[in-house]
């Protein structure tokens, strides 16, 4: 991103016209980055909470009084019985750069022994699907898509959240390549589709295991590349047996002739590149899905293409050194992980008990899942809560001690990607407004303030960079600092027609695409690809869905990125208010229509959303956009309060769309009111 700058104000934002990615444009989210930088509402000044939690009233302080109150308690609890471990980091994503996303804080709460935190809320499940089938989150360059002969977007909105890979799709369709979309919900995107295969939620793992069967069965596979670079492929081919057409059809609502059409055309065609995306993880079998979609390049050999294969992502490329970065040798003791889609569970029954929690880039009142347990726990008396945050969100209404934060116009940083194969430098184009800290400065603050005299906490921003850097592997051979400086971003040391794994080269033990996973084994879980059913559907839950018949997805709306731009003016137009989509003829027998104000509950909570009729979602089952503020939803709670803390079959992830819920008009007395 490029920024203009007059009399220290940024003025402009734009895409670098050089980067071969953004190409000098950018996303509805970025492109209106001013809006977030120059709010009337950002936080400028330290505060202490000055009413009851939940209300949001602050006093502002000092930087040395906040800091001096977040050490003196931080210290009382590591010195009493429950020890440093009583300590919670919560983070994720609010800012994706190597310096304030993971660096001084791990430093801190290691040094302090704090409990550690899995994050989980989004992508491991996929992650590390992946990792057990190609050996790590590696996949098919953007860059070459544009050659590819059929694409295949599962489980994606390209053009709400990957819009620098649509220019690549559009020259593809350009040059007579074939679209074809499969998720449960007919997104925009998919209306740019040659053909819509439209899945029931958590289905993808069956219909991707029959594709396999047909393609094995009519001899459609790549042999020569299965038996150079592959492990597992007779069990494969048994397992996968046992998902004939006829029975994915039945599980995954579509026809038979959907499943071999597909296929048959998936294996004829060179190169074919699959885009597949992490909502279809969010279930109970997320993991296997990913897993068994992942198998597909392999039992082609499309990975031979640099054109073909699969892209979920290529983080696991930006060979960073981490360890320099992060130093877990910092850990004192063995302090507990807790499993951040818990947090609800945490708050509220955890031995030690949570008595103290940081939360940084990240805003889970809003975010995580079974919301009414979250809010619950935020409201303790004995929790002492900080929050370092841009902006007052529902989190920091419950804070004792609220810190302001930078934005990415503010702070030095480098960005590790997860779609494209560029190093990104972030330099700040302007102060930082009011008396804002980045992340890693306030944690050296705050470890100097605890007494922790270790030299790591003197490094400053460009000295994490480098530290980063120092990790010796090609991929990063010639990028410094110094470079990432001058030019703005630097393109790992690959070829322009990079293929991963055109001649095998996995990064598994085995050094080949693992059908059959010896290490999934040693981890107690089924070494093959396998079809694990919703927790929460019709067919898998029968008793609970004659009571919540309707399944609940939640992707993101088009204009917000999770919770962080969806209390800003003009996005907040754009999407106008929190809705459901629901199927004509589900609307129809609850007597509601387009724009009635709906109940949408089940037994973990309620929400009030705007009911739209559609005819992209499927009889039972309801597409609520997310993610609302709650103090911004018209009573106060945005659609996860409905969603529950079971975790997936791999990485432990969330299962946000695993929900089954009803739905009904809203009274119109109450309607008025809640309106």
């Amino acid at each position: 991103m490029l920024v203009e700058v007059e009399d220290g104000r940024a003025v402009r934002v734009s895409g670098d016209p050089d980067h071969p990615t953004t190409r000098g444009f950018l996303c509805t989210k970025v492109s209106r980055y001013l809006e977030r930088v120059y709010s009337p509402d950002r936080l400028l000044y330290p505060m202490r909470r000055a009413g009851e939690k939940g209300e949001g009233r602050f006093e502002r302080i000092t930087w040395d009084e906040a800091l001096d109150s977040i050490a003196a308690k931080f210290g009382e609890i590591a010195r009493s019985e429950d020890g440093p471990e009583a300590i919670l980091p919560y983070s994720y994503g609010g800012t994706l750069g190597v310096v304030n996303g993971a660096s001084m804080d791990r430093r801190f709460f290691h040094r302090l022994g704090a409990s550690l935190l899995a994050r989980t809320i989004c992508s491991t499940t996929g992650n590390e699907a992946l990792t057990y089938t190609v050996g790590g989150r590696i996949g098919t360059d953007m860059e070459n898509f544009h050659e590819a002969r059929l694409i295949v977007l599962w489980g994606t909105n390209i053009l709400a959240s990957n819009i620098h890979l649509w220019p690549e799709i559009k020259a593809a369709l350009e040059n007579g390549s074939r679209l074809i979309g499969i998720d449960p919900y007919r997104n925009r995107t998919l209306d740019h589709c040659h053909q819509f295969i439209q899945l029931k939620p958590g289905t993808d793992a069956a219909f991707a295991l029959a594709v396999i069967n047909v393609i094995a069965g009519e001899g459609l596979h790549d042999g020569d590349y299965i038996e150079k670079h592959t492990v597992g492929f007779d069990e494969l081919r048994n397992r996968a047996a046992e998902y004939p057409p006829s029975r994915a059809a039945s599980i995954c609502g579509v026809t038979e002739a959907e499943v071999i059409g597909f296929a048959r055309e998936y294996a004829n065609t060179r190169p074919a590149v699959i885009r597949v995306n992490y909502g279809l993880q969010r279930h109970a079998g997320g993991g296997m899905a990913v897993r068994a979609i992942s198998c597909l390049p392999a039992v082609t050999g499309s990975w031979r293409d640099p054109a073909g294969g699969l892209l979920l992502s290529t983080g696991g490329m930006f060979k960073l050194n981490e360890t320099a970065l992060q130093m877990p040798d910092l850990i004192r003791g063995a302090p507990r992980t807790v499993n951040m889609t818990r947090l609800g569970e945490a708050l509220l029954e955890a031995t030690p008990p949570v008595r103290a929690m940081y939360v940084y880039n990240s805003n889970p009142a809003a975010i995580a899942p079974d919301q009414a347990k979250v809010i619950q726990g935020l409201k303790r008396s004995d929790l002492f809560t900080v929050v370092h945050e841009q902006f007052q969100t529902d989190t920091a209404d419950y804070a004792d001690i609220l810190l302001p934060a930078t934005t990415q116009l503010e702070h030095r940083d480098a960005v590790r990607p997860y779609g494209h194969y560029y190093l990104v430098y972030n330099e700040p184009a302007v102060a930082p407004l009011g008396e804002a800290k980045p992340n890693w400065e306030v944690f050296s603050l705050l470890a100097k303030r605890m007494g922790f005299d270790d030299a790591c906490f003197d490094d400053t921003d460009e000295d994490l960079i480098r530290q980063a850097l120092s990790s010796n592997h090609a991929f990063l051979s010639d990028i410094t600092l110094e470079k990432l400086k001058r030019d703005g971003w630097a393109r790992l040391r690959l070829p322009d027609k990079y293929a991963p794994f055109s001649d095998g080269g996995f990064e598994t033990p085995s050094g080949k695409c693992e059908f059959y996973s010896e290490r999934m084994a040693r981890d107690g879980m089924d070494p093959l690809p396998d079809y694990v059913a919703p927790r929460e559907s019709p067919d898998s839950a029968p008793e609970l869905a004659a009571m919540f018949p309707i399944q609940l997805i939640s992707a993101k709306a088009t204009t917000f990125l999770n919770s962080s731009f969806s209390h800003l003016p003009s996005f907040l137009k754009a999407e106008r208010t929190p809705t459901i989509e629901l199927n004509r003829e589900d609307a129809l027998s609850r007597s509601v229509e387009d724009g009635d104000a709906v109940r949408v509950w089940n037994a973990r909570g309620e929400c009030i959303l705007i009911a739209r009729i559609s005819d992209r979602v499927k009889p039972g089952v309801a597409f609520a956009p997310s993610t609302w503020w709650n103090k911004l939803s018209p009573d106060g709670k945005n659609v996860n309060v409905t969603c529950s803390q079971e975790l997936t079959d791999i990485g432990a992830g969330a299962t946000f769309y695993d929900n089954l819920v009803q739905v009904e008009k809203q009274a119109e007395e109450q309607e008025g009111g809640e309106r």
